[in-house]
């Protein structure tokens, strides 16, 4: 990755949708491809909401190329998503399974954080009860709902399946076939029938357990994170 910055490249001025585009075509341009993506990445380091910056910083996450991990570690030690918490909490093990593309894991831990966001109780039972979702801070859920939408290049996430749902006119029943959880009658079966990548639908993950009911997922719907 040389110091040769190509600042008229299309990736520069382009919109969000097709940046996402020309990561792909820059990965597979070899070493000089990956030049033009290193710089550009590092020229958004003070605006870590472009998707496209997931999908370019989750490619080079999975390189084993030295040169490709001296970069990130030297300009992203921590990955694209500030790990930012009210609550002393350490999302680094979930970062690094969604850079993975590791969704049924990330899955698995993200139900371990909020357990531990909304207390001592849901991490010994190991479920959250809805009315200890108001103990979540605003910033964790913030950062909770970006690792997966950075990750996922805007296709998971709390904030999409709530929107989703507002969609729907907050029809849960409607909720559950749109983001594939649900088929007519018969619900999906974990974890097999679940889709563990970037081919399911809009808002399939991260889970809930809808057989105890909808009530959690209202609370999160409904927390003040979604309107700050």
């Amino acid at each position: 990755m040389d110091d040769i910055k190509d600042l008229n490249h299309p990736i520069y001025s382009e919109s969000e949708k097709n940046q996402l585009k020309l990561v792909s075509q820059l990965l597979e341009a070899g070493e000089t491809g990956l030049d033009v993506l290193s710089d550009w990445m590092i020229s958004l380091k003070g605006e870590l909401d472009n998707l496209a910056l997931g999908k370019a910083y989750q490619a080079l996450y999975q390189d084993s190329n030295p040169v490709v991990q001296d970069f990130l570690a030297s300009n992203f030690p921590q990955g694209v998503v500030p790990l930012l918490s009210e609550q002393n909490i350490d999302y680094q093990p979930l970062q690094q399974l969604l850079a993975q593309q590791d969704f049924q894991g990330a899955d698995v831990v993200t139900l371990q954080k909020l357990c531990e966001l909304a207390g001592a109780a849901a991490v010994e039972r190991k479920w959250v009860y809805f009315t200890e979702i108001e103990n979540i801070s605003t910033t964790d859920f913030h950062t909770l709902d970006r690792l997966w939408l950075m990750h996922s290049q805007g296709k998971f996430g709390f904030s999409v399946q709530r929107r989703i749902w507002l969609s729907v006119g907050k029809n849960f029943s409607k909720l559950w076939t749109k983001i594939g959880w649900k088929s007519e009658n018969t619900w999906t079966r974990y974890p097999k029938e679940f889709t563990w990548n970037l081919t399911a639908p809009d808002g399939h993950l991260p889970l809930s357990n809808q057989l105890r009911g909808v009530r959690v997922l209202d609370a999160i719907f409904a927390h003040s994170a979604w309107t700050k």
